[in-house]
């Protein structure tokens, strides 16, 4: 149950830089900066996220389930 609740938080915090940066991008300010920060630290917690389901599967956190 915990691996599923951490999940959904890192996914819910993924859309929520993504959100962040659309709103950024549609700014007059010129917050470039701060878009591209918000776009990075989305990719580096897609990456972090995807890491974290492998590690989950490879020491049987996450049960693997499917054809047998």
């Amino acid at each position: 149950m915990l691996p599923k609740i951490i999940i959904l938080a890192v996914l819910a915090v993924i859309l929520a830089s993504l959100f962040s940066a659309l709103a950024l991008m549609f700014r007059k300010d010129g917050e470039k900066n701060r878009m591209v920060q918000a776009l990075t630290v989305r990719v580096a917690l897609s990456i972090g996220l995807f890491l974290m389901l492998l590690a989950g599967f490879y020491f049987g956190i996450i049960p693997q389930r499917g054809l047998k």
